[in-house]
C-alpha cells in the first residue's frame, strides 16, 4: 500500500491539485459570469448559489458532506480521504477566486464561454480521476446506486445532469442558456474521455474473408501490421469464413480498403474506434 510520500501518491496528488483548480476556474470565468450551468456537483452548486445567496464554495460543501457520510462504506480509505480533498479544495478554490479575480468578462461570447467552461471542466475532472479520486456529488450518488442495483453509473450521472438543466430554466428564466449548458456538459464527457485515454487515431478493424492467407500476406507485405486469425462457420454452414482482428492507424485506412478491394472483393469490413489501447508499445 503506497505511503502519503510514495511517488504513485505525489502525482496522484498533482493531478488532483492540477484537476481541482480547473474546474474552479471554469465556474468563476466561464459559467458564473454569464449566469448558465454545468453538470454535476459545480452546476447545482451554481443553482443554488443564485437561489440561496450563498457562495458557490460553501454550496459545494454543503452538497457533498451528506453524500459523503452516506457513501463513506462505498469507499476504499484512500479514495475517501482524495475525494474529502478535493471537494474541498473545490469550495476553497471556488471562493477564493471570485473574490480575487475582480475583472470583466473574459469571453463576452457566451457560446464559446460554453464550449470552453466545458472542456476545462472538463480536463479538470479528467486529471481528478487520473489522480484515484473524484468530485463528490453526482459520482458519489452513481457509485451507491449502481453498488446496490443493475443501473450503470453514466445512467445515474446523466439523469442528475438533465434535473440541473432543467431546474435552470426555472432559475435562470432562460431557456437558451438551458440548451447552452446541455452543450457545455457534452464538451465536458468529450474532455475527459483525451485527458483519460489520449487523442487515438487509431481504428479497430474487423474482416471477414474467405482468403485469410492472401490478404493477411498483402497486409503483412503492404503495411507492415499484424493481425490475429479468428475461425468462424457462417451462419448458413455453406461457406468457412475467417475473421482478421487488427489495428490500424487512420491514416493507412485507405490503402487497406485497397488492398482488400484488389485480393478478395467478397471481404466485409467493419471500423470501430479504438478508444484506448494497451501493451505493445502503447
Amino acid at each position: 500500500m503506497p505511503t502519503i510520500f510514495s511517488k504513485k501518491e505525489l502525482l496522484n496528488t498533482f493531478y488532483l491539485i492540477l484537476g481541482t483548480l480547473f474546474i474552479s476556474l471554469s465556474v468563476v470565468l466561464f459559467f458564473t459570469p454569464h449566469n448558465f450551468t454545468t453538470g454535476g456537483t459545480p452546476g447545482a452548486a451554481i443553482l443554488l448559489h443564485k437561489l440561496t445567496g450563498f457562495s458557490i464554495g460553501t454550496m459545494v460543501i454543503a452538497i457533498n458532506i451528506p453524500l459523503l457520510i452516506w457513501g463513506m462504506k462505498y469507499f476504499g480509505k484512500m479514495f475517501a480521504i482524495r475525494t474529502i480533498i478535493t471537494v474541498a479544495l473545490i469550495s476553497i478554490f471556488i471562493d477564493f477566486f471570485s473574490y480575487s479575480l475582480n475583472f470583466d468578462l473574459l469571453i463576452s461570447n457566451i457560446l464559446v464561454a460554453a464550449i470552453f467552461g466545458g472542456a476545462v471542466i472538463g480536463f479538470g475532472v479528467g486529471f481528478i480521476i487520473k489522480g484515484h479520486s473524484s468530485a463528490g456529488g453526482s459520482t458519489i450518488v452513481a457509485k451507491i446506486i449502481a453498488s446496490n442495483s443493475h443501473i450503470k453509473p453514466a445512467q445515474v450521472i446523466l439523469v442528475i445532469d438533465v434535473l440541473i438543466v432543467v431546474s435552470s430554466i426555472y432559475v435562470f428564466k432562460d431557456f437558451e442558456k438551458a440548451v447552452l449548458s446541455i452543450m457545455s456538459i457534452y464538451v465536458t464527457a468529450k474532455a475527459i474521455d483525451v485527458v483519460l485515454t489520449g487523442t487515438l487515431t487509431t481504428k479497430v478493424i474487423h474482416i471477414t474473408t474467405s482468403k485469410p492467407q492472401e490478404l493477411g500476406e498483402q497486409i503483412t507485405q503492404k503495411l507492415k501490421h499484424e493481425g490475429t486469425l479468428i475461425q468462424g462457420d457462417a451462419l448458413n454452414k455453406k461457406d468457412d469464413k475467417t475473421l482478421i482482428f487488427m489495428v490500424i492507424d487512420v491514416k493507412r485506412l485507405g490503402q487497406l480498403r485497397q488492398i482488400i478491394e484488389e485480393t478478395d472483393k467478397d471481404a466485409f469490413m467493419i471500423v470501430m474506434e479504438a478508444s484506448e489501447m494497451l501493451g505493445r508499445g502503447h
